[in-house]
Parts: C-alpha cells; structure tokens; sequence
C-alpha cells in the first residue's frame, strides 16, 4: 500500500478529513489523494495558493509572516496547514511551500521545500532532503512524495 492509499484508507477508518494548501505541488498533491478510489469520504477541499496575496487572502497567512520569514519557510508552511485546514473545516491541513526551480528563488535554493502539517495535537512542518541539481518537475513531484510520506507517517509514527 502505498502513502496516499494509506492516508485515504486511515483516515475514512478514523472519519476524518483533510484540507491542501499547495504552492510549489500546483495542485499534485490534491491529485494524489483524489486519485485514490474513496476521497471523497476524506477530501474536504484543496487550494493552489501561489501568490503570497492568495496565501494572505484565503489561507490567513499573516504578512508579516511572509515578509520576516519568506514564503519558502517552516513558519509560512505551518500557517499554510492552518488555513487549509479551517478553510475546509478539515481534521487535519496539509501544505507545500518551496522552490523548484530552475535555480534559486529569493535566497533560496531549488528543492528547498517545506511540509505542513495541522492536526489534532500536531502543528508541525518538514524539510525534506531533496537535490537542487533534480529537475523543476522532478523537484515537484519529490514534494508531493514527501508530504504524502511525511503525512502518513503522523498518522501511523511506528513506520520509519
């Protein structure tokens, strides 16, 4: 069983949902859950906040926020989460920020990305290892196999 079968499985188990906040996935990650059959029991809802004033807007994202730590951050990632998961009235929020490339995007390098996620009794954000010499799309689909991974292993921590 793959992460996104497993996440789509746990959670219709537990009767929750999750709510996706994506920048640098562009909407992947959603695609990923939604491709499992049984989503729409878990699903709740997914946007693809790439400007900061959407991540402003409809994430809650504070400015300052964005301005102190850059949108490429575990503090912006975390509030990405946030908002995603009370945009959508979701158990849990998932979000992506990062850069992919090709080269780096306001001081930060290409595969700098960041993972949050929002929960009950969890507010956290991951860095996962991911190259700088990968592709732009390489890069993408390395975040939403990290925040598929990442997540899963919040809701099942006996896995490695």
């Amino acid at each position: 069983m793959n992460d996104a079968d497993f996440i789509v499985s746990e959670l219709t188990k537990r009767g929750e949902s999750i709510g996706v906040a994506e920048s640098i996935t562009g909407g992947h990650l959603s695609g990923a859950l939604i491709d499992i059959a049984g989503a729409s029991n878990i699903f709740a809802g997914g946007i693809v906040a790439y400007s900061n004033q959407l991540k402003i807007s409809d994430l809650n994202v504070a400015p300052e926020l964005l301005e102190q730590f850059g949108t490429v951050s575990i503090e912006v990632a975390k509030a990405m989460a946030l908002g995603a998961k009370a945009k959508f009235a979701a158990t849990w929020g998932l979000s992506t920020t990062g850069v992919a490339g090709p080269g780096p995007h306001n001081g930060r390098e290409a595969g700098t990305v960041w993972i949050g996620i929002a929960g009950p009794g969890v507010l956290t954000a991951i860095n996962p290892a991911i190259s700088s010499e990968l592709s732009r799309n390489q890069v993408r689909s390395e975040s939403v196999a990290g925040a598929l991974m990442a997540f899963a292993r919040i809701l099942n921590p006996g896995t490695n």
